[in-house]
Protein backbone atom coordinates (compact mmCIF):
# COMPACT_ATOMS: atom_id res chain seq x y z
CA UNK A 1 0.00 0.00 0.00
CA UNK A 2 1.33 3.35 -0.85
CA UNK A 3 0.96 5.12 2.31
CA UNK A 4 1.98 8.16 1.11
CA UNK A 5 -1.44 8.18 -1.07
CA UNK A 6 -3.49 6.79 2.17
CA UNK A 7 -4.64 10.45 4.23
CA UNK A 8 -4.91 10.24 8.02
CA UNK A 9 -8.63 10.00 9.16
CA UNK A 10 -8.46 13.67 10.20
CA UNK A 11 -7.65 14.77 6.67
CA UNK A 12 -11.14 12.77 5.46
CA UNK A 13 -14.24 14.09 3.33
CA UNK A 14 -16.49 11.69 3.35
CA UNK A 15 -19.79 10.80 1.32
CA UNK A 16 -22.86 9.10 2.16
CA UNK A 17 -24.29 7.42 -0.36
CA UNK A 18 -27.90 6.63 0.43
CA UNK A 19 -29.79 8.70 3.35
CA UNK A 20 -32.11 6.47 4.54
CA UNK A 21 -32.61 4.69 8.10
CA UNK A 22 -28.86 4.29 7.69
CA UNK A 23 -26.67 6.58 6.05
CA UNK A 24 -28.76 9.67 7.07
CA UNK A 25 -27.60 9.23 11.13
CA UNK A 26 -24.47 7.78 10.13
CA UNK A 27 -24.04 11.12 7.97
CA UNK A 28 -25.15 13.24 10.97
CA UNK A 29 -22.79 11.61 13.11
CA UNK A 30 -19.89 11.56 11.09
CA UNK A 31 -20.69 15.56 10.50
CA UNK A 32 -19.69 16.30 13.91
CA UNK A 33 -15.74 15.56 12.93
CA UNK A 34 -15.66 15.76 9.37
CA UNK A 35 -16.82 17.41 6.48
CA UNK A 36 -19.49 14.88 5.43
CA UNK A 37 -21.85 15.21 2.10
CA UNK A 38 -24.69 13.13 2.19
CA UNK A 39 -25.72 11.91 -1.29
CA UNK A 40 -29.08 10.56 -2.64
CA UNK A 41 -30.68 10.25 -5.98
CA UNK A 42 -34.34 11.38 -4.29
CA UNK A 43 -34.58 15.41 -4.78
CA UNK A 44 -37.50 15.14 -2.11
CA UNK A 45 -35.31 13.53 0.18
CA UNK A 46 -32.49 16.41 -0.26
CA UNK A 47 -35.20 18.84 -0.33
CA UNK A 48 -36.67 17.44 3.20
CA UNK A 49 -33.23 17.18 4.97
CA UNK A 50 -32.35 20.83 3.79
CA UNK A 51 -35.55 21.88 5.83
CA UNK A 52 -34.24 19.93 8.44
CA UNK A 53 -36.76 17.31 8.15
CA UNK A 54 -36.42 13.36 8.36
CA UNK A 55 -38.95 11.59 7.19
CA UNK A 56 -37.64 7.92 8.82
CA UNK A 57 -37.51 9.76 12.45
CA UNK A 58 -34.40 8.44 13.07
CA UNK A 59 -32.63 12.09 13.69
CA UNK A 60 -34.41 14.93 15.69
CA UNK A 61 -35.00 17.76 13.74
CA UNK A 62 -32.67 20.01 16.05
CA UNK A 63 -29.83 17.73 16.09
CA UNK A 64 -30.03 17.73 11.95
CA UNK A 65 -30.67 21.23 11.53
CA UNK A 66 -27.50 21.24 14.09
CA UNK A 67 -25.36 19.73 11.77
CA UNK A 68 -26.96 21.16 8.29
CA UNK A 69 -24.72 23.65 6.21
CA UNK A 70 -25.29 25.74 3.30
CA UNK A 71 -22.52 25.22 1.52
CA UNK A 72 -19.18 22.91 0.28
CA UNK A 73 -17.13 26.60 1.75
CA UNK A 74 -19.18 26.30 5.02
CA UNK A 75 -18.11 22.80 5.62
CA UNK A 76 -14.30 23.43 4.34
CA UNK A 77 -14.12 26.06 6.56
CA UNK A 78 -15.63 24.48 9.86
CA UNK A 79 -13.65 20.81 9.15
CA UNK A 80 -17.27 19.50 10.08
CA UNK A 81 -20.74 19.81 9.07
CA UNK A 82 -23.29 18.06 6.94
CA UNK A 83 -24.49 18.82 3.28
CA UNK A 84 -27.19 17.17 1.78
CA UNK A 85 -27.11 16.65 -2.24
CA UNK A 86 -28.48 14.57 -5.27
CA UNK A 87 -25.79 16.33 -7.17
CA UNK A 88 -22.50 13.78 -8.10
CA UNK A 89 -20.02 16.41 -8.80
CA UNK A 90 -20.73 17.67 -5.22
CA UNK A 91 -18.88 14.56 -3.96
CA UNK A 92 -16.31 14.35 -6.41
CA UNK A 93 -13.45 15.83 -3.82
CA UNK A 94 -14.36 13.20 -1.12
CA UNK A 95 -11.92 10.75 -0.27
CA UNK A 96 -14.01 7.93 1.51
CA UNK A 97 -16.99 7.17 0.37
CA UNK A 98 -19.19 5.40 2.63
CA UNK A 99 -22.17 3.05 0.84
CA UNK A 100 -25.79 2.51 2.66
CA UNK A 101 -27.81 1.75 0.00
CA UNK A 102 -30.70 -0.42 0.46
CA UNK A 103 -30.12 -4.19 -0.69
CA UNK A 104 -33.93 -5.86 -1.08
CA UNK A 105 -34.40 -8.94 -2.81
CA UNK A 106 -36.45 -9.47 -5.91
CA UNK A 107 -40.18 -11.26 -6.29
CA UNK A 108 -38.15 -14.57 -6.77
CA UNK A 109 -36.48 -14.05 -3.44
CA UNK A 110 -33.22 -13.54 -4.73
CA UNK A 111 -30.63 -10.46 -3.75
CA UNK A 112 -31.19 -7.34 -5.92
CA UNK A 113 -28.01 -6.31 -6.01
CA UNK A 114 -29.17 -3.13 -8.76
CA UNK A 115 -28.99 -0.17 -5.93
CA UNK A 116 -25.47 -1.38 -4.99
CA UNK A 117 -24.03 -1.74 -8.80
CA UNK A 118 -25.58 1.70 -9.45
CA UNK A 119 -23.68 3.14 -6.14
CA UNK A 120 -20.27 1.36 -7.40
CA UNK A 121 -20.99 2.45 -10.61
CA UNK A 122 -21.36 6.19 -10.17
CA UNK A 123 -18.48 6.06 -7.24
CA UNK A 124 -16.11 4.12 -9.95
CA UNK A 125 -16.70 7.41 -12.05
CA UNK A 126 -15.37 10.06 -9.15
CA UNK A 127 -13.15 7.47 -7.82
CA UNK A 128 -9.60 8.86 -7.66
CA UNK A 129 -6.30 7.35 -6.49
CA UNK A 130 -5.78 7.11 -2.55
CA UNK A 131 -9.46 6.78 -2.34
CA UNK A 132 -11.28 4.41 0.01
CA UNK A 133 -14.91 2.56 -0.40
CA UNK A 134 -16.17 1.67 2.37
CA UNK A 135 -19.96 -0.52 2.29
CA UNK A 136 -22.21 -0.78 4.94
CA UNK A 137 -25.08 -2.27 2.93
CA UNK A 138 -25.98 -5.69 4.22
CA UNK A 139 -25.31 -8.82 1.80
CA UNK A 140 -23.42 -12.14 1.29
CA UNK A 141 -19.70 -13.30 2.24
CA UNK A 142 -17.95 -12.15 -0.86
CA UNK A 143 -20.08 -9.40 -2.62
CA UNK A 144 -17.79 -6.23 -1.89
CA UNK A 145 -14.89 -7.94 -3.25
CA UNK A 146 -16.29 -10.01 -6.34
CA UNK A 147 -19.08 -7.97 -7.74
CA UNK A 148 -18.81 -4.42 -6.13
CA UNK A 149 -15.34 -4.04 -6.23
CA UNK A 150 -15.02 -5.44 -10.79
CA UNK A 151 -17.14 -2.28 -11.36
CA UNK A 152 -15.11 0.19 -9.33
CA UNK A 153 -12.10 -0.88 -11.25
CA UNK A 154 -14.04 -1.14 -14.35
CA UNK A 155 -15.74 2.73 -13.99
CA UNK A 156 -12.36 4.44 -12.68
CA UNK A 157 -9.43 2.97 -14.62
CA UNK A 158 -8.09 2.72 -11.37
CA UNK A 159 -6.33 -0.91 -9.86
CA UNK A 160 -7.73 -2.07 -6.24
CA UNK A 161 -5.67 -2.12 -3.29
CA UNK A 162 -2.74 0.14 -5.49
CA UNK A 163 -4.91 2.87 -6.44
CA UNK A 164 -7.83 2.64 -3.84
CA UNK A 165 -9.16 0.61 -0.90
CA UNK A 166 -12.18 -0.70 0.13
CA UNK A 167 -13.68 -1.97 3.64
CA UNK A 168 -17.11 -3.33 4.80
CA UNK A 169 -18.01 -2.14 8.14
CA UNK A 170 -21.97 -3.96 8.40
CA UNK A 171 -24.74 -1.48 9.17
CA UNK A 172 -26.22 -2.33 12.90
CA UNK A 173 -29.54 0.43 13.08
CA UNK A 174 -32.38 -0.96 14.36
CA UNK A 175 -35.76 1.87 13.45
CA UNK A 176 -37.42 3.34 15.83
CA UNK A 177 -35.01 2.38 18.54
CA UNK A 178 -34.04 5.53 20.54
CA UNK A 179 -31.76 3.57 23.15
CA UNK A 180 -29.83 1.36 20.86
CA UNK A 181 -28.89 4.51 18.54
CA UNK A 182 -25.62 4.17 16.21
CA UNK A 183 -22.96 5.11 18.30
CA UNK A 184 -23.89 2.84 21.64
CA UNK A 185 -23.67 -0.07 19.41
CA UNK A 186 -20.35 -1.80 18.94
CA UNK A 187 -19.52 -1.57 15.07
CA UNK A 188 -17.74 -4.84 13.14
CA UNK A 189 -15.11 -3.16 11.06
CA UNK A 190 -12.92 -4.60 8.27
CA UNK A 191 -10.63 -3.65 4.80
CA UNK A 192 -9.12 -4.95 2.36
CA UNK A 193 -5.22 -4.88 3.69
CA UNK A 194 -4.48 -4.78 7.33
CA UNK A 195 -3.63 -0.99 6.90
CA UNK A 196 -6.85 0.14 5.15
CA UNK A 197 -8.44 -2.59 7.95
CA UNK A 198 -6.69 0.35 10.64
CA UNK A 199 -7.92 2.99 8.85
CA UNK A 200 -11.62 1.92 8.70
CA UNK A 201 -11.65 1.06 12.09
CA UNK A 202 -10.05 4.26 13.56
CA UNK A 203 -13.11 5.98 11.39
CA UNK A 204 -15.66 4.06 13.25
CA UNK A 205 -14.02 4.49 16.51
CA UNK A 206 -13.95 8.09 16.23
CA UNK A 207 -17.63 8.33 16.66
CA UNK A 208 -18.92 5.20 18.13
CA UNK A 209 -18.99 5.13 21.56
CA UNK A 210 -19.20 1.27 22.33
CA UNK A 211 -16.60 0.92 20.10
CA UNK A 212 -15.64 -1.02 17.30
CA UNK A 213 -14.40 -4.68 16.70
CA UNK A 214 -11.76 -5.46 13.40
CA UNK A 215 -12.79 -8.56 11.91
CA UNK A 216 -9.73 -10.67 10.33
CA UNK A 217 -11.27 -9.99 6.70
CA UNK A 218 -14.01 -7.93 4.67
CA UNK A 219 -15.72 -11.55 3.80
CA UNK A 220 -15.78 -12.35 7.97
CA UNK A 221 -17.40 -8.94 8.13
CA UNK A 222 -20.08 -9.71 5.63
CA UNK A 223 -21.07 -13.26 6.98
CA UNK A 224 -21.01 -11.65 10.42
CA UNK A 225 -23.98 -9.56 9.18
CA UNK A 226 -25.35 -12.07 7.62
CA UNK A 227 -25.91 -14.42 10.39
CA UNK A 228 -27.32 -11.65 13.21
CA UNK A 229 -30.03 -11.83 11.21
CA UNK A 230 -30.12 -15.32 9.95
CA UNK A 231 -30.22 -16.45 13.79
CA UNK A 232 -33.09 -14.21 14.83
CA UNK A 233 -35.18 -15.47 12.02
CA UNK A 234 -34.69 -19.23 12.54
CA UNK A 235 -35.15 -18.50 16.55
CA UNK A 236 -38.45 -16.65 15.55
CA UNK A 237 -39.88 -19.08 12.98
CA UNK A 238 -39.30 -21.85 16.07
CA UNK A 239 -41.56 -20.00 17.86
CA UNK A 240 -43.65 -19.15 15.12
CA UNK A 241 -43.92 -23.07 14.06
CA UNK A 242 -45.30 -23.48 18.15
CA UNK A 243 -48.04 -21.09 17.35
CA UNK A 244 -48.93 -23.09 14.51
CA UNK A 245 -48.85 -26.70 16.81
CA UNK A 246 -50.09 -25.10 19.60
CA UNK A 247 -53.32 -23.43 18.31
CA UNK A 248 -54.26 -27.01 17.13
CA UNK A 249 -53.83 -28.35 20.49
CA UNK A 250 -55.70 -25.38 21.26
CA UNK A 251 -53.21 -24.25 23.91
CA UNK A 252 -52.12 -20.41 24.67
CA UNK A 253 -48.64 -20.03 23.20
CA UNK A 254 -47.78 -16.67 24.80
CA UNK A 255 -48.68 -18.96 28.13
CA UNK A 256 -46.43 -21.38 26.95
CA UNK A 257 -43.21 -19.41 26.39
CA UNK A 258 -44.32 -17.30 30.18
CA UNK A 259 -43.88 -20.90 31.71
CA UNK A 260 -40.85 -22.18 29.73
CA UNK A 261 -39.11 -18.54 30.36
CA UNK A 262 -39.06 -18.84 33.90
CA UNK A 263 -36.00 -21.35 33.07
CA UNK A 264 -32.70 -19.02 33.24
CA UNK A 265 -31.17 -20.53 29.95
CA UNK A 266 -34.82 -20.13 27.63
CA UNK A 267 -34.36 -17.42 24.72
CA UNK A 268 -37.82 -15.70 24.85
CA UNK A 269 -38.35 -15.23 21.41
CA UNK A 270 -41.98 -14.56 20.73
CA UNK A 271 -44.30 -15.54 17.71
CA UNK A 272 -45.36 -12.84 15.12
CA UNK A 273 -45.13 -11.68 11.95
CA UNK A 274 -41.53 -11.31 10.39
CA UNK A 275 -40.91 -8.28 8.21
CA UNK A 276 -38.51 -5.11 7.67
CA UNK A 277 -35.58 -4.96 5.74
CA UNK A 278 -33.21 -7.46 8.09
CA UNK A 279 -34.50 -10.79 9.44
CA UNK A 280 -37.15 -10.63 6.91
CA UNK A 281 -34.40 -10.29 3.73
CA UNK A 282 -31.04 -11.20 4.88
CA UNK A 283 -31.40 -14.72 5.15
CA UNK A 284 -32.11 -15.21 1.58
CA UNK A 285 -28.73 -13.77 1.49
CA UNK A 286 -26.95 -15.99 2.76
CA UNK A 287 -28.47 -18.77 1.71
CA UNK A 288 -28.05 -17.54 -2.05
CA UNK A 289 -24.24 -17.85 -1.43
CA UNK A 290 -24.75 -21.18 0.59
CA UNK A 291 -26.50 -22.41 -3.20
CA UNK A 292 -23.54 -20.81 -4.85
CA UNK A 293 -20.82 -23.08 -3.32
CA UNK A 294 -23.19 -26.47 -3.55
CA UNK A 295 -25.03 -26.18 -0.20
CA UNK A 296 -28.66 -26.21 0.29
CA UNK A 297 -29.27 -24.56 3.56
CA UNK A 298 -32.39 -26.42 5.12
CA UNK A 299 -32.51 -24.78 8.02
CA UNK A 300 -32.30 -21.53 6.85
CA UNK A 301 -35.43 -21.31 4.75
CA UNK A 302 -37.25 -24.12 6.59
CA UNK A 303 -37.26 -20.94 8.34
CA UNK A 304 -38.16 -18.53 6.08
CA UNK A 305 -40.90 -21.15 4.89
CA UNK A 306 -42.51 -20.85 7.99
CA UNK A 307 -42.18 -16.65 8.63
CA UNK A 308 -43.52 -16.16 5.40
CA UNK A 309 -46.51 -17.93 5.85
CA UNK A 310 -48.03 -16.68 9.27
CA UNK A 311 -49.87 -13.65 7.50
CA UNK A 312 -51.68 -16.71 5.82
CA UNK A 313 -51.96 -18.07 8.88
CA UNK A 314 -53.75 -15.30 10.94
CA UNK A 315 -56.39 -14.68 7.92
CA UNK A 316 -57.50 -18.05 8.18
CA UNK A 317 -57.53 -18.04 11.33
CA UNK A 318 -59.49 -14.45 11.79
CA UNK A 319 -61.71 -16.31 8.85
CA UNK A 320 -62.49 -19.18 10.94
CA UNK A 321 -63.03 -17.68 14.10
CA UNK A 322 -65.78 -15.60 11.93
CA UNK A 323 -67.19 -18.57 10.87
CA UNK A 324 -68.01 -19.92 14.48
CA UNK A 325 -69.24 -16.24 15.30
CA UNK A 326 -71.98 -16.98 12.63
CA UNK A 327 -70.33 -13.99 10.45
CA UNK A 328 -71.22 -13.94 6.88
CA UNK A 329 -67.61 -14.18 4.75
CA UNK A 330 -67.93 -12.08 1.68
CA UNK A 331 -68.92 -8.81 2.40
CA UNK A 332 -68.05 -8.48 5.41
CA UNK A 333 -65.92 -5.67 6.47
CA UNK A 334 -62.56 -5.98 8.09
CA UNK A 335 -59.95 -3.52 9.92
CA UNK A 336 -56.38 -4.27 10.13
CA UNK A 337 -54.67 -1.95 12.53
CA UNK A 338 -50.49 -1.29 11.43
CA UNK A 339 -49.32 -1.62 9.06
CA UNK A 340 -45.45 -1.09 9.44
CA UNK A 341 -42.83 -3.73 9.59
CA UNK A 342 -42.62 -2.82 13.68
CA UNK A 343 -44.29 -1.02 15.94
CA UNK A 344 -43.84 3.19 16.61
CA UNK A 345 -42.01 3.30 13.25
CA UNK A 346 -42.95 4.72 9.74
CA UNK A 347 -40.80 1.67 7.57
CA UNK A 348 -43.13 -0.04 5.39
CA UNK A 349 -40.26 -1.74 4.00
CA UNK A 350 -40.99 -5.66 3.34
CA UNK A 351 -43.95 -5.38 5.73
CA UNK A 352 -45.87 -8.61 6.02
CA UNK A 353 -49.16 -7.06 6.87
CA UNK A 354 -49.51 -7.05 3.63
CA UNK A 355 -50.23 -10.67 3.21
CA UNK A 356 -52.77 -10.68 5.95
CA UNK A 357 -54.46 -7.87 3.83
CA UNK A 358 -54.44 -9.65 0.27
CA UNK A 359 -55.96 -13.01 1.92
CA UNK A 360 -58.35 -11.33 3.67
CA UNK A 361 -59.44 -9.65 0.20
CA UNK A 362 -58.93 -13.03 -1.38
CA UNK A 363 -61.98 -14.45 0.88
CA UNK A 364 -63.96 -11.54 0.17
CA UNK A 365 -63.82 -9.48 2.69
CA UNK A 366 -64.08 -5.43 2.37
CA UNK A 367 -60.31 -4.54 4.10
CA UNK A 368 -59.80 -0.92 5.49
CA UNK A 369 -55.70 -0.89 7.16
CA UNK A 370 -55.12 1.98 9.12
CA UNK A 371 -51.59 3.27 10.67
CA UNK A 372 -51.07 6.35 12.28
CA UNK A 373 -47.02 6.01 11.56
CA UNK A 374 -47.18 4.61 7.94
CA UNK A 375 -47.33 7.35 5.10
CA UNK A 376 -50.74 7.08 3.21
CA UNK A 377 -48.46 8.10 -0.26
CA UNK A 378 -45.43 5.95 0.24
CA UNK A 379 -48.25 2.68 1.11
CA UNK A 380 -50.49 3.65 -1.77
CA UNK A 381 -47.11 3.77 -4.40
CA UNK A 382 -45.06 1.14 -2.75
CA UNK A 383 -48.01 -1.85 -2.41
CA UNK A 384 -51.16 0.14 -4.34
CA UNK A 385 -52.78 0.07 -1.17
CA UNK A 386 -54.88 3.05 0.05
CA UNK A 387 -55.21 3.61 3.98
CA UNK A 388 -57.83 4.29 5.69
CA UNK A 389 -57.67 7.48 8.51
CA UNK A 390 -59.07 7.43 12.24
CA UNK A 391 -62.35 9.47 11.24
CA UNK A 392 -62.83 7.28 8.38
CA UNK A 393 -63.33 3.97 10.34
CA UNK A 394 -66.66 1.98 9.87
CA UNK A 395 -68.13 -0.73 12.35
CA UNK A 396 -66.14 -4.03 11.46
CA UNK A 397 -67.16 -7.81 11.71
CA UNK A 398 -62.98 -8.41 12.17
CA UNK A 399 -60.74 -6.51 13.65
CA UNK A 400 -57.04 -7.59 13.53
CA UNK A 401 -54.45 -6.02 15.54
CA UNK A 402 -51.13 -6.26 13.13
CA UNK A 403 -48.60 -3.98 14.59
CA UNK A 404 -48.56 -2.75 18.35
CA UNK A 405 -48.36 1.11 17.78
CA UNK A 406 -48.38 3.13 21.36
CA UNK A 407 -52.04 4.55 19.46
CA UNK A 408 -53.56 1.64 19.80
CA UNK A 409 -53.12 0.81 23.53
CA UNK A 410 -56.49 3.38 24.46
CA UNK A 411 -58.14 2.76 21.54
CA UNK A 412 -61.99 2.11 22.05
CA UNK A 413 -62.66 -0.54 20.10
CA UNK A 414 -66.13 -0.97 21.15
CA UNK A 415 -66.89 1.89 18.67
CA UNK A 416 -66.06 0.48 15.72
CA UNK A 417 -67.05 -3.52 16.33
CA UNK A 418 -70.75 -4.05 14.02
CA UNK A 419 -72.09 -5.90 16.99
CA UNK A 420 -71.24 -8.20 19.89
CA UNK A 421 -69.40 -10.73 17.42
CA UNK A 422 -66.87 -8.76 16.05
CA UNK A 423 -63.26 -10.88 15.68
CA UNK A 424 -60.93 -9.33 17.28
CA UNK A 425 -57.59 -11.63 16.87
CA UNK A 426 -54.45 -10.07 18.21
CA UNK A 427 -50.95 -10.65 16.56
CA UNK A 428 -48.79 -9.39 19.45
CA UNK A 429 -50.22 -10.10 22.72
CA UNK A 430 -51.11 -6.39 22.45
CA UNK A 431 -54.55 -6.39 24.39
CA UNK A 432 -55.61 -7.87 27.32
CA UNK A 433 -56.05 -12.20 26.30
CA UNK A 434 -59.81 -11.61 27.71
CA UNK A 435 -60.58 -8.81 25.07
CA UNK A 436 -59.64 -11.00 22.50
CA UNK A 437 -60.59 -14.18 20.38
CA UNK A 438 -57.79 -15.73 19.35
CA UNK A 439 -54.26 -14.51 19.58
CA UNK A 440 -50.52 -15.51 17.71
Amino acid sequence: MNTSMFLPIEQSKIAVIGLGYVGLPLAVELAKFYPTIGYDISPNRIKGLESGHDFTLEVEGERLQAALVKSIVDMEKSGKGFLPTNAISAISSCNVFIVTVPTPINEHKTPDLRPLISASSMLGKVLKKGDVVIYESTTYPGCTEEDCVPILEKESGLKFNEDFYCGYSPERINPGDKINTLTKIRKVTSGSTPEVADFVNDLYSSIIEAGTFKASSIRVAEASKAIENAQRDVNISFVNELALIFDRLGIDTHEVLEAAGTKWNFLKYKPGLVGGHCIGVDPYYLAHKAEQVGYHPAVILSGRRVNDNMGMFVANKVIKLMIQKGKTIKGSKALILGFTFKENCPDIRNTRVIDIYKELNQFGLDVDVYDPWASGEEVLEEYGMALTTKDNLNKYDAIILAVGHKEFTDMDLATIKSNENTVLYDTKAFFAKELVDGRL
